[in-house]
């Protein structure tokens, strides 16, 4: 399981020229899922984010995790971050998760991190044409990978 955190002032996803979900200060989360994927996967990750100390303190040190600051956070599915860009200039997705194994996953990870997290968050729609935007706030983002924990 992958996750792309960016450190957001705003983020907002629109489906269908509808807003679906608006934030201020916190975080964009695109998770990308893969068929190995699973329980152990996704308590990793959402243990990981919610704790992840990437907001400044009154220092303005990174030292603040999103739990910290009250902020607030967005989880898009994005099976495009399991592309493969080895062979020729068309990326692969073979190794993203088929939707059928995909959205349960997405769902399922979507209640534990609101869980972990202590609050409800915004989401995009599984398999949807989103339009994601967003005012990266550093710039901070963060790759994490449930595959290389260490």
């Amino acid at each position: 399981m992958r996750a792309v955190l960016q450190r957001v002032s705003e983020a907002s996803v629109r489906i269908d020229h509808k807003i679906s979900a608006v934030i201020g200060d916190g975080l964009l989360i695109l998770l990308g899922i893969e068929d190995e994927d699973g329980l152990e996967d996704m308590e990793w990750l959402c243990r990981k984010i919610t704790n992840m100390r990437i907001f400044n303190d009154e220092n303005g040190v990174m030292n603040n995790s999103i739990k910290d600051i009250d902020g607030d956070a967005i989880i898009v599915s994005q099976f495009t971050l399991h592309a493969s860009t080895k062979k020729g200039n068309r990326p692969s997705y073979i190794k993203a998760a088929k939707p059928e194994i995909a959205e349960p996953l997405y769902e399922e990870f979507i209640q534990r991190f609101e869980k972990e997290f202590g609050k409800q968050v915004g989401t995009g729609r599984f398999g949807a044409d989103m339009k994601v935007s967003l005012l990266n706030d550093g710039p901070v983002t963060i790759l994490l990978d449930s595959k290389n924990k260490c």
